[in-house]
């Protein structure tokens, strides 16, 4: 309990630096992973296969060697950010690869009778998609889009590599101190803990509230 106390303002700062990571890269992630999603199951031929490889790229590729290609490599070509910018970056485009999958997976649970019959009304492609699909394919992927961003919050930790504040990365600081290792990741599991069941319990509601019944 002492390491808490002594050190609450750097479990503090370490806390709200994953907070702001999680909700910053869930919102890019969210978004990506829509605008994907889209692309995967648009009529036009180059925008499907931009979505495939957008897709296939990232979740094929380890998230440590995202965050090397991005906060390593982006400033070689003269764009520099804040590591946690760059952080965020990395953590939203790796997490809208599966984001997409999820909506993708909804998408097709929609009964292609629903699109026919919005076009057949003149709806173009993306009235039908915003209007007709997505909002019926959403109810069916919140547990899934909620396992995902709760998987975000916890690869989150590996930012505290690339000198970004976050939670994980107070052990070191703390160690340094002579603190005892143990408790110090006690608490840090804590704060984890904290954060993924906040998520689990705003995803539980929404699937109460819109989710497909059982």
């Amino acid at each position: 309990m002492n390491v808490l106390i002594d050190n609450f303002r750097t479990f503090a700062e370490g806390f709200l630096g994953t907070v702001e990571l999680t909700v910053y890269a869930s919102v890019l992630a969210l978004v990506l992973g829509f605008l994907m999603a889209s692309f995967r199951v648009a009529p036009v031929g180059s925008l499907r296969a931009f979505g495939t490889v957008w897709v296939t790229v990232l979740r094929n590729t380890p998230l440590t060697l995202l965050f090397f290609a991005v906060l390593l490599g982006l400033p070689r070509f003269g764009l520099v950010l804040p590591f946690k910018v760059f952080a965020v970056l990395a953590l939203g485009c790796y997490t809208s690869a599966f984001i997409c999958e999820a909506l993708r997976s909804g998408i097709n649970t929609v009964p292609k009778g629903q699109g026919e019959a919005a076009r057949s009304l003149g709806m173009t492609f993306s009235q039908t998609l915003s209007v007709v699909v997505l909002p019926q394919a959403f109810r069916s992927v919140i547990p899934p889009i909620g396992s995902t961003l709760i998987a975000l919050a916890k690869n989150s930790a590996i930012a505290g590599a690339f000198s970004v504040s976050e939670l994980l990365g107070t052990y070191k600081t703390l160690s340094e101190l002579g603190y005892n290792i143990v408790w110090t990741f006690v608490w840090i599991a804590v704060g984890y803990l904290i954060i993924t069941l906040t998520i689990s319990a705003i995803f539980n509601y929404l699937e109460q509230r819109w989710g497909v019944a059982r």
